[in-house]
């Protein structure tokens, strides 16, 4: 089953009585397997999309169908509890993990050794680390992932990229990640949809036929293309005049 994504209107209230229209006719449509980024400016509307296909927004006219199964999120900041170790963040979302299971997920992000941390103990990286093991933990079939390595330094954004290609490749699933870094929408995703405007639209898309593991070497040609793309995009957001 498709996700399929309608959603008529969106509003926000603003402090001064007045509202925003954040979505107007916005239409989303991803085939069960897709891996799709979600790439535009901060504040755009990308996580408040991947609120919306959640289920955790519902104050939208429209409708989401998703395709059966588990999702999972993963948002922009870890949200472990504080009270709970790193096993039990885990286990709280996945009891019927094996203990193999367990170990095994926490070493495929590094976190060998940390089980029994808690959230306070941790660095950025490790509670990041953290909260993607606990996305996967549920073994989801539709995965959102927002900004999954803000305000990391590079060299641990990069290597946490790698990890989690690892793991999309691993399990059959439809995957959105919304980010506004263009090395990590081609490095992640085969299908990245240009987000902006006001209210927000696609304003275009880029398909990618090569394979993840194959990417490294074509990856300034990819990168250029999809540069050109953006700024395209980019140009006609800027033209069209925002409304409220």
């Amino acid at each position: 089953m498709r996700l399929d994504v309608s959603i008529a209107q969106k509003t926000y209230r603003l402090a001064d009585g007045g509202a925003r229209r954040l979505f107007d006719n916005f239409t989303l449509r991803l085939e069960a397997g897709t891996i799709a980024a979600l790439l535009g400016p901060s504040g755009c509307g990308k996580s408040s999309l991947l609120r919306m296909i959640a289920g955790l927004d519902r104050d939208f006219s429209g409708a989401i169908d998703r395709p059966a199964g588990r999702i999972s999120m993963a948002f922009q900041e870890p949200r472990l509890l504080a009270w709970r170790n790193v096993e039990d963040n885990l286990r709280l979302v996945a009891p019927e993990l094996s203990q193999d299971e367990l170990k095994a997920l926490l070493a495929a992000f590094e976190l060998d050794g940390r089980g029994q941390d808690y959230p306070g103990q941790l660095s950025l990286g490790l509670a990041r680390r953290a909260a993607l093991a606990r996305a996967f933990a549920v073994k989801p079939d539709l995965l959102l992932l927002d900004e999954p390595f803000a305000s990391l330094d590079r060299g641990l954004h990069e290597r946490l990229r790698d990890k989690l290609s690892e793991r999309i490749a691993g399990r059959a699933m439809t995957v959105i990640v919304a980010t506004h870094d263009i090395e990590d929408a081609l490095r992640l995703a085969d299908r990245i949809f240009f987000i902006g405007g006001a209210p927000a639209r696609i304003l275009n898309r880029f398909d990618i036929a090569a394979p993840r593991e194959a990417r490294s070497p074509l990856m300034p040609q990819l990168r250029a293309q999809a540069q050109q793309i953006q700024d395209e995009a980019t140009a006609e957001a800027v033209a069209r005049p925002v409304t409220s």
